[in-house]
Protein backbone atom coordinates (compact mmCIF):
# COMPACT_ATOMS: atom_id res chain seq x y z
CA UNK A 1 0.00 0.00 0.00
CA UNK A 2 2.86 2.35 0.85
CA UNK A 3 4.48 1.65 -2.54
CA UNK A 4 1.20 2.35 -4.35
CA UNK A 5 0.88 5.68 -2.55
CA UNK A 6 4.47 6.54 -3.53
CA UNK A 7 3.87 5.68 -7.21
CA UNK A 8 0.65 7.71 -7.35
CA UNK A 9 2.38 10.64 -5.64
CA UNK A 10 5.25 10.61 -8.13
CA UNK A 11 2.89 10.42 -11.12
CA UNK A 12 0.86 13.37 -9.82
CA UNK A 13 4.06 15.32 -9.15
CA UNK A 14 5.30 14.85 -12.73
CA UNK A 15 1.88 15.73 -14.16
CA UNK A 16 1.93 19.02 -12.24
CA UNK A 17 5.56 19.72 -13.18
CA UNK A 18 4.78 19.15 -16.86
CA UNK A 19 1.77 21.45 -16.64
CA UNK A 20 3.81 24.18 -14.93
CA UNK A 21 6.18 24.63 -17.89
CA UNK A 22 5.95 27.80 -19.96
CA UNK A 23 3.58 27.39 -22.92
CA UNK A 24 5.16 27.14 -26.36
CA UNK A 25 2.99 29.90 -27.74
CA UNK A 26 3.32 33.57 -28.59
CA UNK A 27 0.59 36.19 -28.71
CA UNK A 28 0.12 38.17 -31.91
CA UNK A 29 -2.44 40.85 -32.68
CA UNK A 30 -3.35 42.65 -35.88
CA UNK A 31 -6.00 44.99 -37.19
CA UNK A 32 -7.44 43.64 -40.45
CA UNK A 33 -8.30 46.11 -43.22
CA UNK A 34 -9.43 45.65 -46.81
CA UNK A 35 -7.52 47.04 -49.81
CA UNK A 36 -9.29 50.42 -49.39
CA UNK A 37 -8.16 50.66 -45.75
CA UNK A 38 -11.60 49.92 -44.28
CA UNK A 39 -11.77 47.83 -41.12
CA UNK A 40 -12.99 44.27 -41.59
CA UNK A 41 -15.35 44.11 -38.61
CA UNK A 42 -16.95 41.08 -36.95
CA UNK A 43 -16.05 38.69 -39.77
CA UNK A 44 -14.35 35.30 -40.00
CA UNK A 45 -10.93 35.53 -41.64
CA UNK A 46 -8.19 32.99 -42.26
CA UNK A 47 -4.62 33.73 -41.33
CA UNK A 48 -1.44 31.84 -42.17
CA UNK A 49 1.46 32.59 -39.83
CA UNK A 50 5.04 31.80 -40.80
CA UNK A 51 8.19 32.06 -38.70
CA UNK A 52 11.00 32.80 -41.15
CA UNK A 53 14.71 32.30 -40.55
CA UNK A 54 15.90 34.91 -43.02
CA UNK A 55 13.64 34.07 -45.96
CA UNK A 56 13.21 30.37 -45.14
CA UNK A 57 10.03 29.23 -43.36
CA UNK A 58 10.82 27.10 -40.30
CA UNK A 59 7.28 27.05 -38.90
CA UNK A 60 3.93 27.56 -40.64
CA UNK A 61 0.43 27.31 -39.23
CA UNK A 62 -3.13 28.32 -40.10
CA UNK A 63 -5.82 29.97 -37.99
CA UNK A 64 -9.53 30.62 -38.57
CA UNK A 65 -10.28 33.80 -36.63
CA UNK A 66 -13.08 36.21 -35.88
CA UNK A 67 -12.35 39.94 -36.05
CA UNK A 68 -13.98 42.09 -33.39
CA UNK A 69 -15.94 45.32 -33.91
CA UNK A 70 -12.61 47.17 -34.30
CA UNK A 71 -11.20 44.74 -36.88
CA UNK A 72 -8.80 43.28 -34.29
CA UNK A 73 -7.73 39.64 -34.19
CA UNK A 74 -5.66 37.95 -31.52
CA UNK A 75 -3.65 34.88 -32.48
CA UNK A 76 -1.86 32.41 -30.27
CA UNK A 77 1.09 31.40 -32.47
CA UNK A 78 1.74 27.74 -31.75
CA UNK A 79 -1.97 27.04 -31.21
CA UNK A 80 -3.11 26.78 -34.83
CA UNK A 81 -3.20 24.01 -37.40
CA UNK A 82 0.48 23.21 -38.01
CA UNK A 83 1.48 22.99 -41.67
CA UNK A 84 5.30 22.93 -41.32
CA UNK A 85 7.84 22.58 -38.53
CA UNK A 86 7.59 22.63 -34.76
CA UNK A 87 7.65 25.85 -32.76
CA UNK A 88 9.36 24.09 -29.83
CA UNK A 89 12.38 23.01 -31.91
CA UNK A 90 13.28 26.41 -33.38
CA UNK A 91 16.84 27.38 -32.43
CA UNK A 92 16.19 31.04 -31.57
CA UNK A 93 19.94 31.70 -31.28
CA UNK A 94 20.26 31.24 -35.07
CA UNK A 95 18.18 34.37 -35.92
CA UNK A 96 17.23 36.83 -37.08
CA UNK A 97 13.68 35.53 -37.27
CA UNK A 98 10.63 37.18 -38.77
CA UNK A 99 6.87 36.71 -38.49
CA UNK A 100 5.06 36.69 -41.80
CA UNK A 101 1.30 37.01 -41.53
CA UNK A 102 -0.94 36.36 -44.51
CA UNK A 103 -4.68 36.96 -44.30
CA UNK A 104 -7.65 36.01 -46.45
CA UNK A 105 -10.47 38.39 -45.48
CA UNK A 106 -13.00 35.94 -46.98
CA UNK A 107 -11.98 33.01 -44.76
CA UNK A 108 -10.34 30.92 -47.48
CA UNK A 109 -6.77 30.42 -48.64
CA UNK A 110 -6.40 33.39 -51.03
CA UNK A 111 -4.02 35.35 -48.79
CA UNK A 112 -4.25 38.89 -50.17
CA UNK A 113 -3.10 40.79 -47.06
CA UNK A 114 0.56 40.20 -46.12
CA UNK A 115 2.92 41.64 -43.54
CA UNK A 116 6.41 40.78 -42.31
CA UNK A 117 8.09 42.02 -39.15
CA UNK A 118 11.27 41.02 -37.34
CA UNK A 119 10.96 39.34 -33.97
CA UNK A 120 12.67 41.57 -31.44
CA UNK A 121 13.89 40.93 -27.90
CA UNK A 122 11.65 41.77 -24.97
CA UNK A 123 13.10 43.75 -22.04
CA UNK A 124 13.14 40.72 -19.69
CA UNK A 125 15.18 38.70 -22.21
CA UNK A 126 17.65 41.57 -22.59
CA UNK A 127 17.98 41.82 -18.82
CA UNK A 128 18.45 38.05 -18.45
CA UNK A 129 21.22 37.99 -21.05
CA UNK A 130 23.22 40.61 -19.09
CA UNK A 131 22.38 39.74 -15.49
CA UNK A 132 24.43 37.83 -12.95
CA UNK A 133 23.74 34.10 -12.54
CA UNK A 134 21.54 33.08 -9.65
CA UNK A 135 22.66 31.05 -6.64
CA UNK A 136 23.84 27.47 -7.17
CA UNK A 137 21.13 24.99 -6.28
CA UNK A 138 21.61 21.68 -4.50
CA UNK A 139 22.96 18.73 -6.47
Amino acid sequence: MKNLFYVISMVLFWVFVAEAQAPSKMNYQAVIRDNQGNLIKSKTVTMRIQILEGETPVFVERHDLQTNENGLITVSIGGGLTILGNLQTIDWAQGPYYIKSETDPNGGSDYSITGISELMSVPYALYASNSQPGPQGPK
